[in-house]
């Protein structure tokens, strides 16, 4: 199967620095009415095109159960770019866009739909030329992957072709458990071929995750002490200031734990913990991604290592908010945690007795996803005990949201005679340095599922390995009571800082 990439003849194809443009192609998106099209990737598709990274002839098709006519449709796509587009509106890009834009009406059990989409995407090819390349956004509830992929295969738009290709994106969550996991992936898989298959975590799109490889491999300055030897822990956080909004439905019986932890925070964990890749080829890359994830096991006991809440009603900036069981659509009873956290450890030479600490929830302090290295404290300090009263442990840590950008912490001597040691911070921020704003997570993965570059897409090998890691915390939980309360604009419950004081330390407060 190859790739088809247009390149501007005008442009040196010696530069590596110019972007990679997609060839001839469309994509097609299922669950087009929902809020992920309307506020993610429909404003993804313009700002690429409007960086001139889609090809002239590129075509957007959506597919749901409303009346709409294709106007109808590039009507629901233009105020969808009017007010989330990242990149300026410009009138001659939308001109360009909107002739590409088709709508089919159906249900995913609908055979006439489907062979209504069949004849639509035939005459894109045709028409604007996509060359029979073609991508299928499954923007959808995982229960409707298996009718939606046998549609795909009945009506032969799946078909392999060896100067064509057709690629599946699938959005999270990816199973509720290992087996729903490897059952999910068999049906994906009797469709479409592994390397067609893209499953989309937006944090690895977004530039500060991708700069980890960049921060540990490209200086000498981390590489030689990012080892258990000068480490102490390292804690991922990824906290929000929201609650559930209207994602009841959805959020209530997977809980933080599934939610978040299986793929973003344990993907973060192992870009952090792997080792030096060959090459950034994809292959290499998900080498040592799997390598570190065979390595992680969780540490018990897990009444002592783990912890789960669930948000209070409160005060939260300035507002009075609900609690997670007055939600609309929660039943009284709900035993869904909104805050987990869990202790694990990387079984290599390189991470032998080093923690890991995840952590999720809603409703805490503020919004922030952060990794923060916590190094081990001077072996010895030549300095009375009052001057280093107020020092801590020297950190780098990583900020993922919503200030892109990496912050050192190390001790300095405070201005004046006496000696005295306190701590400061050193601050890289994406948005100083660098005149140009980083691309949303969507539009950098949207382009690569066109591209068909997978480095930044977990396998079916890494989807299994992070169900096994967090299974038997999750079974845990389920057999011990409800998971503990916390009041809204907190850090958690009070299990998460006992958690992490059984050992001396203590969370972070971002």
């Amino acid at each position: 199967m190859t790739t088809q990439v247009w390149r501007n003849p005008l442009r040196d194809e010696r530069d590596k620095r110019l972007p990679r443009i997609a060839g001839p192609c469309s994509l097609v998106i299922f669950g087009v009415t929902g809020d992920l099209s309307r506020k993610k990737l429909m404003p993804a598709i313009y700002d690429l095109a409007n960086r001139g990274l889609l090809p002239p002839g590129f075509a957007l098709t959506g597919f749901a159960r409303r009346d709409w006519a294709d106007e109808d449709f590039g009507k629901i796509v233009y105020e969808a770019v009017r007010e989330h587009a990242r990149t300026p509106f410009r009138e001659s890009v939308w001109q360009s866009l909107s002739e590409g834009i088709r709508f089919v009406q159906g249900s995913f059990d609908d055979n006439t739909a489907f062979e209504n989409l069949v004849s639509t995407i035939e005459d894109l090819d045709r028409v604007r030329g996509t060359g029979g390349n073609h991508a299928f956004y499954l923007s959808i509830p995982p229960g409707a992957f298996p009718v939606v992929c046998q549609q795909l295969a009945r009506s032969g738009l799946s078909a392999q072709n060896p100067d064509q290709w057709r690629r599946v994106v699938i959005e999270k969550p990816f199973g509720h458990d290992l087996a729903s996991a490897k059952s999910l992936n068999q049906i994906v898989n009797e469709v479409f071929p592994e390397e067609s298959v893209f499953r989309i975590d937006h944090y690895l799109g977004k530039e500060t995750v991708q700069n980890i490889l960049a921060l540990r491999f490209a200086n000498q300055l981390f590489e030689p002490i990012w080892n258990s030897n000068f480490v102490d822990h390292v804690q991922i956080t990824m906290a929000e200031d929201i609650g559930i909004g209207g994602r009841a439905g959805y959020y209530d019986g997977i809980g933080a734990a599934r939610d978040v932890i299986q793929n973003h925070l344990l993907q973060l964990l192992a870009l952090t913990a792997m080792e030096e890749p060959v090459s950034f080829h994809p292959r290499a890359l998900r080498t040592e991604k799997t390598k570190v994830l065979s390595a992680t096991t969780p540490v018990g006991p897990f009444d002592e290592t783990t912890a789960r809440g669930q948000y209070l009603g409160g005060w939260q900036g300035g507002q009075k908010v609900r609690g997670y069981l007055d939600e609309e659509g929660i039943a009284a009873d709900s035993i869904t945690e909104t805050f987990a956290a869990i202790t694990l450890e990387v079984n290599t030479r390189r991470w032998a007795g080093v923690p890991f600490y995840l952590r999720t929830g809603k409703r805490l302090g503020r919004r922030v996803t952060e990794i923060a290295v916590v190094f081990k404290r001077a072996p010895h300090l030549p300095f009375d005990s009052t001057a280093t009263a107020e020092l801590g442990q020297n950190a780098l840590v990583i900020r993922v949201q919503p200030d892109e950008g990496v912050t050192m912490r190390f001790g300095s001597k405070v201005p004046g005679t006496a000696m005295e040691v306190r701590d400061v911070t050193m601050d890289f921020g994406y948005g100083h340095a660098f005149t140009e704003s980083s691309p949303e997570a969507y539009e950098r993965l949207l382009l690569d599922v066109l591209l068909g570059e997978p480095s930044l897409f977990p396998v079916n090998e890494e989807v299994e390995q992070s169900w096994e890691i967090l299974d038997p915390v999750i079974k845990h939980w389920e057999n011990n009571g409800k998971p503990e309360p916390y009041h809204s604009g907190t850090w958690g419950p009070e299990s998460a800082d006992a958690m992490m004081a059984r050992t001396g330390r203590h969370w972070r407060r971002p």
